[in-house]
């Protein structure tokens, strides 16, 4: 399969079925939320960049997690209950997306989230579509993650953690108040054994696709978000 080239002066992305045995998809355009939501839409996310020009990818298989089937362990289910974090939803996201550019990952140098697809983030959250979840210890941010929401699909991105379990207590907590508004659907990109302890199971492409369509025919929950009260 050859790797497109996208036209600059068209939002238009090649079938997520023509990408590379790697994902690779095509390569060009910019991060502007237009082009982002196009992609996104598609099942297509950026994921690098090659000399400052994305790269669009859409794998096969597609790591998904059903909110309603989330697996929670024994221990960080005691961890939640004796609340050693306080989780909040959209009250520090430029925090949150910069500590995941700023955190180390295994095997890789650097990071490749950009000031440029940071912006656009940071644009999608004003526009009500993207969102943080952080988790606070002793009133300082030392977990979280974000991501972006269309439909009743929730596309996870990146998170970061300066403190044992915070970012996992931050996607479960994520996870359960999805499930309560009756989000059918988390793309979680990639395999992970991280994601896997979630309940996260790998589809192909074509029933990823499929269960996109779906969930894009739903509304958006848009706005800034804030956790259910527990009960």
């Amino acid at each position: 399969m050859p790797v497109f080239r996208l036209d600059p002066n068209s939002l238009e992305f090649p079938p997520a079925d023509l990408s590379q045995p790697d994902g690779l998809l095509a390569v060009g355009g910019d991060f502007s939320p237009r082009r982002m939501l196009t992609a996104y839409s598609n099942g297509i996310f950026p994921w690098s960049e090659y000399r400052g020009v994305p790269l669009w990818y859409s794998p096969d298989p597609r790591m998904v997690l059903i909110p309603s089937e989330l697996h929670v362990g024994r221990s960080l289910r005691k961890i939640i209950r004796r609340g050693d974090f306080e989780v909040r939803l959209d009250t520090a996201f430029e925090e949150v997306i910069t500590a995941c550019a700023e955190t180390p990952r295994v095997h890789e140098s650097g990071t490749w989230i950009s000031s440029a697809y940071t912006e656009s983030f940071c644009k999608m959250h004003a526009m009500g579509l993207a969102h943080s979840v952080e988790s606070y210890q002793d009133g300082k941010l030392v977990g979280g993650l974000y991501g972006l929401s269309l439909g009743s699909a929730f596309f996870g991105e990146s998170m970061f953690a300066r403190a044992s379990n915070a970012s996992k207590v931050a996607f479960a907590t994520l996870v359960e108040q999805l499930a309560a508004w009756d989000f059918t659907l988390i793309d979680c990109q990639v395999h992970t054994d991280h994601l896997s302890r979630f309940g996260s199971v790998e589809w192909p492409r074509a029933r990823f696709l499929e269960a996109l369509d779906d969930a894009l025919d739903r509304p958006t929950r848009g706005g800034a978000w804030r956790l259910d009260p527990r009960e």
